[in-house]
């Protein structure tokens, strides 16, 4: 992105980060990361709760379903960037989502978990509305207002949230399945 840039670098940074996709992955990175170097800290014990991983499961599954579905018909990377690709929208989310049933505890999950998981997919639409409206550039097609019109974003927008509700019933509902079966660790348990 930095070489194909229009504009400045600081602008192209701000672009790529402006992807659902980049910053779940970059989510993923950081909890792994601070749960790897800093077991003991504050923001581990963040991480390490039982909501805080399921709701990253759940954001990062989003990723890797809408993009196969959706996305991956709309350009052909080559090379690196292939590489890179199949990464950030395939291998990430199903290793993740190994993880989530392998290691993160299930047992206080709860239905009522799920309204705050929507937060962070809610807080990433309206900016990206906003930021594009300002900068004309959307970084999703299925909610490009200037190609689509805001009726057909919001439509779009409401199929993904939907997305998101259903994974964030599924991840709790299998939880409590896997609870009642005692396959999951107890909350108390080290990952």
């Amino acid at each position: 992105m930095l070489v194909n840039r229009t504009g400045s670098i600081p602008a192209a940074v701000i672009q790529f980060f402006s992807y659902f996709t980049i910053l779940t992955n970059t989510l993923v990175a950081v909890y792994f990361t601070v749960i790897w170097q800093e077991p003991s800290s504050n923001n581990a014990k963040f991480f390490l709760k039982p909501q805080t991983g399921t709701a990253i499961a759940v954001y990062i599954t989003v990723v890797g379903l809408v993009y196969n579905i959706i996305l991956r018909s709309t350009w052909n990377p080559e090379g690196l960037q292939k590489m890179v690709d199949e990464l950030l929208h395939s291998v990430c989310p199903a290793f993740f989502i190994v993880y989530w049933i392998l290691a993160v505890p299930k047992q206080p999950l709860q239905w009522k978990n799920i309204f705050s998981w929507l937060i962070y997919p809610l807080i990433y639409f309206i900016y990206s509305l906003l930021r594009g409206a300002i900068v004309d550039w959307y970084p999703y097609p299925f909610i490009d207002v200037k190609t689509i019109d805001y009726t057909q974003t919001f439509i779009n927008s409401g199929f993904v949230l939907l997305t998101f509700l259903v994974l964030s019933l599924l991840f709790v509902g299998i939880g409590k399945l896997l609870v009642g079966k005692n396959y999951s660790k107890t909350a108390s348990e080290p990952i």
